[in-house]
């Protein structure tokens, strides 16, 4: 499907369902992959489990608890019976090391394996990280070869450093049958979860940043006049480009609703273990990312840095410049701050982050905002830097979008350290694919849990209703996603060894920035001449063709 298609049919409002059938009958499904299409019938077992657990513990009814991961972890136990006798891994001990973020990932991860646990004999202990210690941690055990894990809890960025290196062990055959992942997402398919042809990757999670939104901000009747007052140019509503949203953002400084304090845009200037550099990102992709160049980090030939570009240099001085009419200590806000203790609880009306917001929004005890809150995939940008030409182009379809598929979702990986032990690399992949089975992965993506939609199964409207989701609020929810999995400009992130010391260098220098201490363009170029050392002490040669491959160049 080509860009102008794709770009006129959401413009005019058109579902992905929608989206489809009308590009079906250009004649253009042959070349476009598809997330909601076809689905096979579950049997009625498993639909009979699948809306059982969606009603633990049932949508507005908070926060899940312990009980209710392990009564979800046990009740879909079946497919481990089916491969594993009980108390075969009796005396194994299995060590997991993941995210504590939020109190989710290892924790419900420890609820969902209690039965596991119980039925198999094995235990396991827990090496719990908040994100800012995640990256330093993991990137200790890879440099010194010191892995004290058996179990990993990692995102797709990792890999050339994991599995590159023989750290990680090749998954089963069995395994593969056991979580069905011909269920995956395409773009969650191989490359991704792979290294040199071999599958080390049990996804868990899918990852794009989509942009969330206070519909009642955009339709309060004293704002549009305000609007109209000021003299802004069109109707006042949601912002579809970066363009707008720093206008709007700007706009509400010092404005009200329902008798609060009005706050536009929130952004996440904190550093946050590396992965504070995706927020950055979501507010460049539109500008950096030229539908004609599949790159937007990096030269492909070269390696050399496109962060200190003037569409990267943009995106710095949109957060510099709208940090002042954002919420009073934004400076020190990372993005945990402005997704749960900021969006969530009320405060703002714009906020890109994963899908955990939406997931959230109606079964997390720290929302406010269920009622209002609506979905889009991320903003445009009126025009998108060429950095074969050097020059900004106006696209012929109109404004660019560029949906940043941020850290290409959470997986588990095994240890190869485990590999000489048949009966302890067994439990550990049996522990990994429990995690990672379809039915689990449709509770996880509907409360929160840290992870979003990454299978196909996922998308089926009708168990998300059935749950007590209202039609209207989950189909735009998980249309922002599926669109921006699907968008033909979508900016992929590169597999690529050292991904997370650019991304951590990145976020040192963008400090200085926001703190004042440096411009922009000064800032961006700080940190162009540190990935440069970085990309040299790799190997550069290497780094460009493991780039290469990452894109499909």
């Amino acid at each position: 499907m080509k860009v102008s298609d794709f770009e006129r049919m959401m413009a005019i409002g058109l579902s992905r369902r929608a989206i489809l059938r009308t590009g079906a009958s250009l004649g253009a499904l042959a070349a476009a992959g598809t997330i909601l299409g076809a689905v096979g019938s579950a049997s009625a077992q498993d639909a009979s489990l699948r809306s059982q657990i969606l009603q633990i513990p049932g949508v507005g009814k908070g926060s899940p608890t312990d009980a209710d991961w392990q009564k979800v972890g046990e009740l879909c136990l079946g497919a481990t019976k089916s491969s594993v006798k009980q108390g075969e891994f009796a005396g194994v001990e299995l060590s997991f090391m993941g995210l504590n973020n939020q109190n989710l990932h290892n924790v419900i991860f420890r609820g969902f394996l209690k039965s596991w646990e119980d039925y198999t004999g094995a235990k396991i202990s827990w090496i719990d990280l908040a994100q800012a210690d995640y990256n330093p941690r993991l990137q200790q055990a890879i440099a010194t070869g010191t892995v004290d894990f058996d179990i990993l809890e990692m995102g797709a960025p990792f890999e050339g450093d994991v599995c590159g290196k023989g750290l990680a062990s090749e998954m089963p055959d069995w395994v593969k049958t056991q979580i069905d992942m011909d269920d995956y997402v395409d773009y969650l398919k191989a490359p991704v979860g792979t290294w040199d042809g071999k599958t080390y990757r049990i996804s868990v999670d899918g990852d794009c940043h989509n942009f969330n939104y206070r519909a009642d901000y955009f339709t309060d009747a004293d704002l549009a006049k305000a609007w109209k007052d000021e003299g802004h140019e069109g109707e006042w509503g949601v912002p579809r480009t970066w363009q707008k949203v720093q206008e709007v953002t700007k706009f509400l400084k010092g404005k009200t609703i329902g008798g609060m304090e009005a706050i536009g845009y929130l952004d996440a200037p904190k550093a946050w273990g590396g992965f504070g550099f995706y927020f950055l990102g979501s507010r460049a992709t539109a500008y950096a990312k030229h539908p004609d160049d599949k790159a937007w980090l990096f030269d492909v030939d070269t390696m050399k840095p496109r962060i200190n570009n003037p569409a990267w240099v943009r995106a710095i001085q949109d957060v510099i410049d709208a940090l002042p009419s954002e919420s009073g200590d934004q400076l020190n806000a990372d993005p945990g701050t402005t997704a749960f203790q900021q969006f969530l609880a009320g405060t703002g009306s714009m906020v890109s982050w994963w899908g955990d917001v939406g997931s959230g929004a109606r079964t997390s005890d720290s929302s406010v905002v269920g009622d209002t809150v609506a979905f889009d995939i991320l903003p445009g940008s009126d025009d998108v830097y060429n950095s074969k030409t050097g020059q900004w182009d106006k696209l012929p379809s109109g404004p660019n979008h560029a949906p940043n598929m941020a850290y290409l979702g959470w997986g588990v990986y095994v240890m190869a350290r485990v590999d000489s032990d048949e009966k302890k690399k067994k439990a550990a992949w049996s522990a990994a694919a429990h995690l990672g089975g379809k039915d689990l992965a449709l509770w996880m993506a509907a409360y929160p849990s840290g992870f979003q939609c990454y299978r196909k199964s996922q998308f089926e409207t009708r168990e998300w209703v059935e749950a007590g989701y209202d039609e209207a609020f989950i189909s735009n929810y998980l249309a922002s996603q599926s669109n921006s999995y699907n968008h033909p400009n979508a900016a992929i992130e590169p597999r690529i060894p050292g991904i997370f010391q650019y991304y951590s260098v990145a976020e040192d220098e963008l400090a200085k920035v926001f703190a004042g201490k440096m411009t922009a363009q000064e800032g961006a170029d700080a940190i162009a001449v540190a990935w440069e050392k970085i990309t040299d002490q790799l190997g550069r040669d290497k780094q460009i063709a493991l780039y290469k491959a990452s894109l499909g160049v």
